[in-house]
């Protein structure tokens, strides 16, 4: 009796040690836990700050530039300022529309070729002409006089496709003059701003009757900024007119390679017919 109270009081102890212990470790478990809920939570806090800072600091320097260029374009005058804005404006318009324009022009040359040829062995010249009359583009255009043509003679159809070949180019080209004054026209305009406003300066300094940084400053920074707004204006007109130049400069080459495809092709259909 005596041996099973002392193993029943050892058994006791044991398992009252081993409790305490699970719960020791238990609350451990549950302050790391707690600690890093906690730790995570002000990080997640510090990332939400530095992010809105971020955006603050992003808006202010939104704000801080067009704040900037409105104040310069003030100080520039309205005057010289308003016209190097307005050639901008329609220089950029036309260069848009024409870059627009080549861009709806531009097909896959060798595609339709293909198809002009496939249609003249299947359906004769109508079938090509059908073709080229639902395809877009200056080279299609070409087609479809050279082919109209064909019943006249190779020599007409070639004669044909020469002339309405210079007929589409000038089309292509059309509004580049305008362009190239813009780009002529507004670093002139700067450069007249820029002498006002030095006559401005001189001005200042003559009803002074004395020389100082205060009385010259504000010619001199009208001059920089309209120099500095008219130089702008013609570099990146001048970047979008050489675009544009290549462009065209592709399209002639597909044209003229497509028109020697075309006087092969017929000739090679006359020979058959």
């Amino acid at each position: 009796m005596k041996r099973l109270l002392a193993v029943i009081t050892i058994l006791s102890v044991l398992f009252l040690g081993v409790n305490m212990t699970y719960a020791q470790e238990t609350q451990s478990d549950t302050a790391k836990a707690d600690t890093a809920k906690v730790d995570t939570a002000a990080q997640q806090v510090t990332v939400h700050n530095k992010e809105d800072v971020k955006e603050q600091q992003v808006a202010k320097t939104e704000v801080g530039i067009h704040q900037q260029l409105r104040t310069k374009f003030i100080e520039g005058g309205p005057g010289f300022m308003g016209v190097i804005l307005l050639t901008f404006i329609l220089g950029l318009a036309i260069a848009l529309e024409r870059i627009l324009y080549l861009i709806f022009s531009s097909i896959n040359t060798k595609k339709f070729i293909a198809k002009i040829e496939q249609a003249l062995e299947d359906g004769g010249i109508e079938a090509a002409k059908e073709v080229a009359r639902n395809t877009r583009g200056p080279v299609a255009s070409i087609y479809y006089q050279g082919l109209s043509r064909y019943d006249k003679g190779i020599d007409v159809v070639e004669k044909s496709i020469m002339t309405y070949g210079s007929v589409q180019t000038g089309l292509l080209e059309r509004g580049l003059t305008w362009i190239s004054l813009f780009i002529a026209i507004a670093p002139m305009l700067g450069f007249m701003g820029t002498v006002i406003g030095m006559i401005e300066a001189f001005d200042a300094i003559e009803k002074a009757g004395d020389i100082s940084a205060g009385l010259v400053a504000h010619g001199i920074k009208v001059a920089l900024i309209t120099t500095v707004s008219g130089l702008i204006v013609a570099i990146t007109l001048q970047i979008f007119f050489n675009y544009i130049s290549a462009k065209i400069d592709s399209l002639v080459t597909d044209m003229e390679d497509a028109s020697v495809a075309l006087i092969d092709m017929l000739v090679k259909y006359s020979e058959k017919h």
